[in-house]
C-alpha cells in the first residue's frame, strides 16, 4: 500500500489522492472503534470537523506552523474525544449511538455560531506554510509527502494497537463484554482509551484535510459526514485493516468522477451500493479475506 501512494501521483491527481488519505485514514479510525470494540458511533465528524477549525484557524490566524497546526486540531479532538467517551460509554448499544449523535449535534450548532469558525462560510485561503519553517508546502508536490507520511504513521499505529495485547483485550470486549468483565478487565476503561485514541485518529484526519483543501468548513462537522465514515467502513469492510482505506477509495472516486452525472449520481451511487451489498455482505475486503482465508 505505502508503494502504491508513493507512485500513485506519476498516474492520478495528486490532491484527489491527498482527499482519499484523509478520507481512508478517518475511516480507519472509526474502524477501530466500530470493528475492534463494537461500538457504533453516530458522531464522528465532531471530532474530523473540529481539528479542521482548529488547525485551520491556528494556521491562518495565529500563524504557526503547519506541523503544529495539525497537531493542536489532533490535540482538540483528543481532549473532545475523552470527554465525549466519559459520557457516552456508560451507555451501550443504540443509547451510546444516540448520545455521540447528540454530542456530535451539539458541535455542529457550536461551528454555526462561534465567532472564529466563519459561521456557514467557514475559515477560506487558509495558508499552507512551511512545514518545520522550512520547506514549502503550498504546492501540491510539496504537501503530498507529508500527507503520505502522516496517512501512512496513523495506520501504523492502528495495526500496532490491534495486534497488541491491548488490541486482543478490545477484541474480546466485542465478542463478549460479560466475560471480559468477570476476567477481571475493566471494559469501561478500555473503551474509553479506545474512544479517545479513535477521536485523535479521526481529528489528525481532520486537521491534515482542512491544510491540504485549505478550508475548514460546516460540512466536515455535519452529521452525514457521520453517516459518510460508516458507508465507508461498511463498504471496505468492517474489522478489517485494509477495508475502510478500499471504502474509502471507492466513496471518494464516485464523488469526484461521478459528479457530472448531476442529480443522476445519487441513482447510480444507489445502484452500485445494492450491487456491493448483495456481492459483497462483509465488504469489499472482507469477502477477499473470507476467500482467501487471511486476515486483511
Amino acid at each position: 500500500m505505502a508503494a502504491f501512494f508513493a507512485i500513485a501521483p506519476l498516474f492520478v491527481y495528486p490532491v484527489f489522492l491527498m482527499k482519499v488519505m484523509c478520507f481512508a485514514l478517518f475511516a480507519c479510525a472509526f474502524n477501530l472503534l466500530i470493528g475492534y470494540v463494537g461500538l457504533l458511533s453516530f458522531g464522528h465528524a465532531m471530532f474530523f470537523g473540529m481539528a479542521g477549525y482548529v488547525s485551520a484557524h491556528a494556521a491562518k490566524v495565529w500563524g504557526v506552523t503547519p506541523e503544529l497546526a495539525i497537531l493542536l486540531g489532533t490535540f482538540c479532538s483528543a481532549v473532545l474525544g475523552w470527554v465525549a467517551g466519559y459520557l457516552a460509554i456508560k451507555r451501550q448499544g443504540i443509547y451510546f449511538a444516540m448520545i455521540t449523535l447528540a454530542l456530535a449535534q451539539m458541535v455542529f450548532f457550536f461551528a454555526l455560531q462561534a465567532p472564529f469558525t466563519g459561521g456557514e462560510d467557514g475559515i477560506q485561503g487558509v495558508p499552507r506554510g512551511n512545514l518545520f519553517g522550512i520547506f514549502d508546502l503550498s504546492t501540491a508536490a510539496g504537501m503530498y509527502p507529508v500527507v503520505l507520511v502522516i496517512f501512512l504513521g496513523g495506520f501504523l499505529m492502528i495495526w500496532r494497537i490491534v495486534n497488541s495485547p491491548f488490541g486482543q483485550i478490545l477484541k474480546a470486549i466485542r465478542e463478549n463484554e460479560p466475560r471480559a468483565l468477570s476476567l477481571g478487565y475493566d471494559t469501561d476503561r478500555y473503551k474509553h482509551v479506545a474512544f479517545v485514541l479513535s477521536a485523535t485518529l479521526a481529528g489528525l484526519a481532520g486537521g491534515t484535510k482542512a491544510l491540504v483543501f485549505q478550508l475548514a468548513s460546516l460540512t466536515d462537522v455535519h452529521w452525514s459526514m457521520s453517516g459518510e465514515v460508516v458507508l465507508m467502513t461498511l463498504l471496505g469492510g468492517l474489522g478489517t485493516l485494509f477495508g475502510p482505506v478500499v471504502g474509502a477509495a471507492v466513496i471518494v472516486s464516485m464523488q469526484n468522477y461521478l459528479a457530472q452525472l448531476g442529480a443522476w449520481v445519487t441513482i447510480v451511487q444507489g445502484v452500485i451500493f445494492v450491487i456491493c451489498v448483495l456481492a459483497f455482505r462483509r465488504g469489499i475486503v472482507g469477502e477477499i479475506a473470507n476467500i482467501i482465508k487471511k486476515p486483511l
